[in-house]
């Protein structure tokens, strides 16, 4: 293991367990949902269709899971982040998710945030790979509208 891959991981190993402050809220417009939709050729109703969705069993239009899972590492942060400088780290990789669930929906025009915490910090293939839970909520909602594993790769020199 080289040293920058051991001491980066003796860093991330003692924030196990640290939650980052929620994002903003951002608003889950008509207009993001409706390009969505366009983007992954899911047109299904629930999701554009105002006048049929008022009938259908959630009242109102909502967003695709999909896009929430998309758009949550990306949701703006109400104060700048924590950068851990982690000396010869060169790249940063999207490995996927586990567990990722969809709990409750995102009616169109409501508002979402995230939380994240780092949950566990492993050496794979001589890269760091991360294990954030993500949580994401709906502003006025009791139960989140998406749960998962985020995984991450670290590449350092």
């Amino acid at each position: 293991m080289s040293v920058h891959l051991a001491q980066a991981y003796e860093t991330l190993s003692a924030r196990v367990d640290h939650s980052e402050p929620p994002s903003e809220w951002y608003e889950i417009s008509k207009d993001r949902v409706n390009a969505f939709a366009d983007i992954t050729l899911d047109h299904q109703w629930i999701h554009v269709d105002e006048e049929r969705s008022r009938n259908g069993p959630f009242g109102k239009t909502i967003a695709h899971g999909h896009l929430t899972l998309s758009i949550m590492g990306q949701l703006p942060s109400p104060q700048p982040r924590e950068r851990l400088r982690l000396e010869g780290h060169r790249l940063t990789i999207n490995y996927g998710f586990d567990r990722v669930r969809f709990p409750a929906p995102v009616p169109v025009g409501s508002r979402i945030r995230m939380q994240s915490t780092l949950r566990r910090v492993e050496v794979k293939g001589g890269m760091i790979e991360l294990m954030n839970e993500i949580v994401v909520e709906v502003e006025g909602q009791d139960k989140p509208c998406c749960v998962a594993e985020s995984l991450t790769r670290l590449v350092l020199q």
